[in-house]
């Protein structure tokens, strides 16, 4: 083009030798002040340089867009370098598939509770309350003690949920099962026994799929939703059950005298179960609240507003 500048009224030209292939028309557009060309690649990745000759000349500068694609090439070659020096752990897929068939067989058992309550609701209305230790109770006690295995597994590090809410959450229902209702024939044929169940077999029935599907890297918006959000209802509701329980008990245990401790003669005391079971109602609420406060946490984590990036 004929224009004026540092050496007068001349024709300036120019030509550049592109590294790859590039669109045949580029867009040119003119000023008052300079001459803008954009040219765009056939192909959209990283070149080595911008020319074929390694030393481009003094007055071609690099744009900022292929500068920032050279730096994000850069970070992901030194990541991968990084993770190449991490040993590779050889049981990395025994240890996944374990976690798979662990939280398919947890679904499956909480399903099958959950399913054979509401269908026998629905038959048999409220006759269906009176019973339902005696019909559930197997499969319960095997969910439940399945269950130990998530504080093993947080204490070897299989997984990285923290310790002290799984052990508040399975040591509290284990106790609520075994001790209060699997010792008491009294508790087993009470209505409260319902709700108990039922509350924690919803819970768990989004909770293990979830679990199951980030073993292998897949993520269910809507069910993601679910496991963090029914928990609002469903925990309270189901610590009031379980208090049901606990306070309907007490005045059985205290009539029975069973796990009451005597302490021998000359004191000769009775530490009462039902003692116990009055402070154990404290450390409840006290359960409830740590769970609540971990999950909320949780919840802003996975459903809250993401972090706008810090340019």
């Amino acid at each position: 083009a004929q224009g004026h500048g540092a050496k007068g009224d001349n024709i300036y030209e120019f030509q550049i030798e592109f590294l790859e292939p590039v669109e045949p028309k580029p867009v040119c557009r003119v000023t008052q002040r300079q001459l803008n060309i954009t040219v765009q690649k056939k192909e959209s990745n990283w070149w080595e340089r911008l020319t074929k000759q390694e030393k481009r000349p003094l007055w071609l500068d690099e744009s900022d867009a292929e500068m920032e694609l050279k730096e994000k090439e850069e970070e992901k070659i030194n990541k991968m370098k990084i993770e190449s020096r991490v040993p590779k752990d050889p049981f990395k897929h025994l240890k996944k598939g374990y976690l798979i068939m662990y939280n398919l067989v947890q679904f499956l058992g909480f399903s099958w509770i959950f399913v054979n309550m509401t269908v026998r609701l629905f038959i048999l209305g409220k006759d269906s309350f009176y019973d339902t230790f005696h019909t559930i109770a197997d499969m319960m006690y095997f969910c439940q003690t399945l269950a130990l295995m998530e504080i093993v597994n947080s204490l070897i590090g299989l997984v990285r949920s923290p310790l002290i809410p799984a052990v508040v959450q399975i040591f509290g229902r284990n106790f609520i099962l075994f001790v209060v209702l699997g010792s008491l024939e009294e508790m087993q044929s009470k209505p409260v026994v319902f709700f108990v169940f039922y509350f924690w077999s919803i819970i768990e029935l989004f909770r293990y799929p979830y679990y199951m599907l980030s073993c292998i890297g897949i993520e269910w918006k809507p069910l993601t939703w679910l496991r963090y959000t029914t928990w609002i209802p469903l925990y309270p509701l189901g610590g009031l059950a379980e208090a049901v329980c606990i306070v309907q008990s007490i005045p059985i245990f205290s009539e029975t005298g069973k796990f009451s401790l005597g302490l021998p003669n000359p004191l000769n005391v009775t530490i009462q179960f039902s003692f116990f079971l009055q402070i154990y109602l404290i450390a409840l609420f006290l359960g409830v609240f740590v769970n609540f406060r971990h999950l909320y946490k949780q919840r802003k984590q996975h459903l809250g507003p993401k972090k706008r990036k810090m340019k």
